[in-house]
């Protein structure tokens, strides 16, 4: 399995390219429009073949490369169910498949951050690690953090059971990739976000010495609902024109 991180500076998004080396198909996750010209470069350099253009969900942040690099490669456009885009090719449901050679993505539904928002399971296999699982948690769960829940129908009690119930409970090892990171990390564990994440652990005792938090415990429902009403956030800088552009796959030549 090839398995490439890339990252757009102004917007802080990752996108990730996915591809299965034996019969040269790939997908993109999250596609950026002003990198799309990067994204398709990249795609000619190493022979792929796109298939799919696979977002997480309607993004307020930037606007989706899947309109210009579906023109050059008569891509897929994929949407998670239920999203408010009248451009998708295709709606992917929970627990659905999307198959690239013998990779296999696996939708997983985790609403909240907004109320269409898939996470993806990629199960590759390679010779170095036969079994190494990837989640591509999207807005729903960063290191160290999660995606905001005051707009776009977002709840944060329904971000708290995607996290804790679908995130959380896959195994340890399970590497987790983000949609954003903004402190510079580039990749996390379940076990280690269901350790340390601050928006859904507290610490419970602390050596003051040392100012550490050798025991944690998850924060209940409710403490985390009140966290994340409290953030005060200010409204991304793009939204105006991202939400109404991702909702045609980012043909913004059709705006009016």
């Amino acid at each position: 399995m090839f398995f490439r991180q890339l990252f757009d500076r102004e917007s802080c998004t990752y996108t990730y390219l996915i591809a299965d080396l034996n019969t040269q198909e790939a997908v993109l996750v999250d596609p950026v429009l002003e990198q799309f010209e990067r994204d398709y470069h990249l795609l000619q350099e190493l022979g792929f073949i796109l298939r799919y253009c696979l977002e997480t969900h309607i993004h307020a942040d930037h606007i989706t490369g899947t309109s210009k690099l579906r023109e050059l490669t008569l891509c897929l456009g994929v949407l998670p169910e239920n999203a408010q885009a009248s451009c998708a090719n295709q709606f992917i449901r929970d627990g659905e498949m999307l198959h690239i050679g013998s990779i296999t993505i696996e939708a997983i539904a985790t609403p909240g951050h907004t109320d269409s928002h898939m996470a993806y399971l990629v199960n590759g296999v390679s010779e170095t690690a036969p079994k190494e699982l990837h989640v591509l948690t999207g807005d729903a769960l960063f290191i160290r953090g999660c995606g905001r829940t005051d707009f776009q129908s977002g709840d944060a009690g329904i971000l708290y059971d995607s996290v804790t119930q679908r995130l959380f409970t896959l195994p340890d090892q399970t590497f987790v990739y983000p949609g954003h990171d903004y402190q510079g990390h580039i990749v996390s564990t379940i076990g280690e976000e269901r350790r340390w994440n601050p928006r859904f652990v507290k610490c419970e005792s602390r050596e003051p010495a040392a100012g550490l938090c050798p025991t944690q415990i998850l924060r209940d429902r409710a403490s985390f609902i009140e966290l994340m009403t409290n953030l005060d956030l200010p409204k991304p800088k793009k939204m105006m024109e991202a939400v109404p552009a991702n909702k045609r796959c980012g043909n913004v030549g059709s705006l009016g």
